[in-house]
């Protein structure tokens, strides 16, 4: 016969006190499955009142709250027909919304309200329309005086004075930063100085023929120098003071014990003594 004691005897062997703490112990388990079961969102259908028991209703800070069973707490109203108050207007500000100002793009047309070229250069222009390497490229303002034929009073005083952007040199980080303009603005500058194109090619022109009579007559100047270097006999430079010439013949006078000659090419006169 085996030694262990049966189910049976084990429950006689428990007190009062024992059994009805397992009782009450196996009670709450029911009525907590059972909230659970009911509170679940497949079971909507079922009123939530009904379903929870006393025994899961937490108080909190003087709020009850009711444990849903599914990992969260439900507050529990009061007076559950009482209307939710609304919540206060907020407040008027006395800020003044700022109106955005759009631009018409000069290629496409559409409406925009920022971009590199309208920022950078005030020219209305989008970014999908921009072409850096193209009719939107950059001119130094070397290049634009040179090329346009401009002064500094014509970029910088003329109105309105031209927008640029400053970059450090590539060709020497020393030298001073370069000043970039936009080309089509340049043109446009161009235009208004001179008045058409025509004028400004027929200026140009002019300057260039200038330019090489220059150039020749620089030319002819130093090959003249050089030939007279080299060949200094033909062109003597320097002016030669005349020199008397008396000859032999002089003349004595008895009363002054003087001598007197002549110069045979000027008729010059000389006096002199003899020692």
């Amino acid at each position: 016969m085996s030694d262990v004691p049966s189910k049976s005897t084990k429950t006689e062997d428990l007190s009062d006190y024992q059994r009805r703490r397992i009782e009450e112990n196996r009670q709450k388990a029911i009525n907590l499955r059972q909230a659970r079961l009911l509170t679940h969102p497949y079971n909507a259908d079922k009123k939530q009142e009904t379903a929870v028991s006393v025994n899961n209703v937490i108080k909190v800070s003087g709020t009850k709250y009711v444990d849903s069973g599914g990992g969260f707490l439900i507050e529990q109203r009061t007076h559950p027909t009482e209307e939710v108050p609304e919540e206060e207007p907020t407040p008027e500000t006395d800020a003044v919304p700022v109106p955005i100002e759009y631009e018409e793009c000069l290629e496409c047309g559409d409406r925009f309200a920022d971009s590199y070229l309208l920022n950078t250069f005030e020219y209305a222009v989008c970014d999908a329309c921009r072409d850096p390497d193209g009719q939107h490229s950059l001119i130094t303002r070397t290049e634009a005086k040179q090329e346009y034929l401009l002064k500094d009073c014509d970029l910088d005083r003329r109105e309105p004075a031209l927008k640029y952007i400053s970059r450090k040199n590539p060709h020497n980080v020393r030298w001073g930063e370069m000043k970039l303009y936009l080309h089509l603005q340049i043109e446009k500058r161009a235009l208004e100085v001179w008045g058409s194109e025509e004028n400004l090619m027929r200026e140009k022109e002019q300057r260039e023929e200038k330019r090489e009579v220059a150039k020749v007559k620089k030319y002819n100047k130093r090959l003249k120098e050089l030939r007279m270097d080299v060949r200094s006999s033909l062109y003597d430079k320097t002016v030669q003071a005349h020199v008397h010439s008396y000859g032999e013949s002089e003349v004595y006078n008895e009363a002054d014990d003087t001598y007197t000659r002549t110069c045979e090419e000027c008729g010059h006169t000389e006096t002199y003594e003899k020692m």
